[in-house]
C-alpha cells in the first residue's frame, strides 16, 4: 500500500494478477551487474527479500484467505501452496529506487519520478493507492513537477502513508554501514511522492535500520538497541514515538500484542506501519523466514509490513535461507532485475 493523507482510510488491498514485461520506464542502461560484493550485491539481496515478503504477505489478505483460515495456517507455519505469488506496488517502486541508484550512484529525484510514472503506466493494477493514481499520471507528463504535485495530495498536506517506507530498504542496503547517508538519501527518495514529514520519517527509519543491519560490523545493534538507534535518527513526530514504544516492547511479546500496541498498517500510515515492521525485523534480524511468519501474524497491511521486513532482514541474511518453495512460487523480479 503506497499512500494516505491525514484522516484518510485504507486504500484497496491486494495486487493484480498481471505483470509488466520489458522495460516500461524508458531507455538508459537496463543491465545490472551480476554481483561483486558491495552495495550492488547487498541492495539486490534486499530487493529479493522485499519482493519475497511482499508476495508472501499478499497471500494472507482476505481476498485470498478468510482471516480465520489465514491465522490458522500462519500458526501452523503452513505456506500458501498456490503459485505464483505475485508482488505489488511495493516491489515495483522499490525496483525503481534501486535502478536510479544503479544508474547514478545516488538518488536523482527527477529520474525517480520518471521511473515511478513509467512503471505505473505499464501496469497500474499492482495495488497502488489512490494518491498514486492521481500523482503518477501527472509525473508521466512532467517528472520534474514532483515537488509541487506531491505536495498537493490530500488537501495540500502531502501523503503520510507507508509507501515511501515500503520501497526504501534496498536504498538502505546500498548505503550499508552508513546510516546517516542512508537517511539523507531516503529523504530525497521519499519526497518524490510523500511530502508529509511523517511519510518521509517512515522512509528514513527503514533506510537507517537496513543500513545498520547490512553493514560489515558483526556487533551492529539488533533488537531493542537497534530500535533505539533508529529512533535517534528521527525528528520528533509520530513515527519516532512509535519506534520508542516498539523499543520498550520485548521481542517475545508476540506479533498480536505488538500489532495492538503499535498498529500493523490498518490505517496505511507510516506511523502505524513502520514501528511494527521494524520491531519484527529487529528481533528476528538473523532469520528471514521466521521474521516473515511473525510479521504476517500481525495482519494489517500485511504485504507492506512483510515487504519492509523482507527488505531489511535480507540485506543482512540474503534470501538463500528462505524455503526453496517460497522462492520458486514468488513471481520473478521486474526488469531489469529478473534473474
Amino acid at each position: 500500500m503506497t499512500d494516505i493523507g491525514a484522516g484518510t482510510g485504507a486504500g484497496a488491498e491486494g495486487g493484480a494478477e498481471g505483470g509488466a514485461e520489458g522495460d516500461p520506464a524508458g531507455g538508459r542502461d537496463g543491465g545490472v551487474p551480476a554481483g561483486p560484493a558491495g552495495p550492488v550485491a547487498r541492495a539486490l539481496e534486499s530487493l529479493e527479500g522485499l519482493a519475497l515478503g511482499d508476495s508472501f504477505g499478499e497471500r494472507w489478505f482476505h481476498t485470498f484467505r478468510p482471516r480465520e483460515r489465514a491465522a490458522a495456517e500462519i500458526a501452523r507455519r503452513e505456506s500458501p501452496v498456490e503459485s505464483p505469488w505475485r508482488w505489488t506496488d511495493d516491489t515495483a517502486m522499490a525496483a525503481s529506487v534501486l535502478r536510479v541508484l544503479h544508474e547514478h550512484g545516488e538518488v536523482r529525484p527527477d529520474r525517480l519520478a520518471e521511473l515511478f510514472a513509467g512503471t505505473f503506466a505499464a501496469d497500474a493494477h499492482r495495488g497502488y493507492g489512490s494518491g498514486m493514481h492521481l500523482l503518477l499520471p501527472e509525473l508521466a507528463v512532467d517528472p520534474t513537477a514532483w515537488p509541487t504535485a506531491s505536495r498537493r495530495l490530500f488537501g495540500g498536506e502531502g501523503s503520510l502513508g507507508n509507501g515511501a517506507a515500503m520501497r526504501v530498504a534496498p536504498l538502505g542496503a546500498w548505503y550499508a554501514g552508513d546510516p546517516s547517508a542512508a537517511a539523507a538519501a531516503a529523504v530525497l527518495s521519499a519526497r518524490v511522492t510523500h511530502a508529509h514529514p511523517e511519510g518521509v520519517a517512515g522512509a528514513v527509519a527503514v533506510a537507517v535500520a537496513t543500513a545498520i543491519l547490512a553493514g560489515d560490523d558483526h556487533a551492529a545493534p539488533t533488537g531493542t538497541e537497534l530500535l533505539t538507534v533508529v529512533a535517534g535518527h528521527l525528528s520528533a513526530g509520530e513515527v519516532r514515538d512509535g519506534l520508542v514504544r516498539a523499543a520498550d516492547l520485548p521481542g517475545d511479546a508476540g506479533p498480536l500484542r505488538a500489532a495492538a500496541l503499535l498498529g500493523s498498517g490498518d490505517r496505511v500510515r507510516a506511523d502505524d506501519t513502520v514501528p511494527f515492521a521494524l520491531w519484527c525485523a529487529a528481533h528476528r534480524a538473523d532469520d528471514l523466514t521466521e521474521a516473515l511468519w511473525t510479521t504476517a501474524a500481525g495482519f494489517g497491511d500485511v504485504d507492506t509490513t512483510c515487504a519492509i521486513v523482507g527488505g531489511v532482514v535480507a540485506a543482512r541474511t540474503g534470501v538463500a535461507g528462505a524455503p526453496p518453495e517460497w522462492l520458486e512460487r514468488r513471481e520473478p523480479l521486474p526488469p531489469p532485475f529478473a534473474r
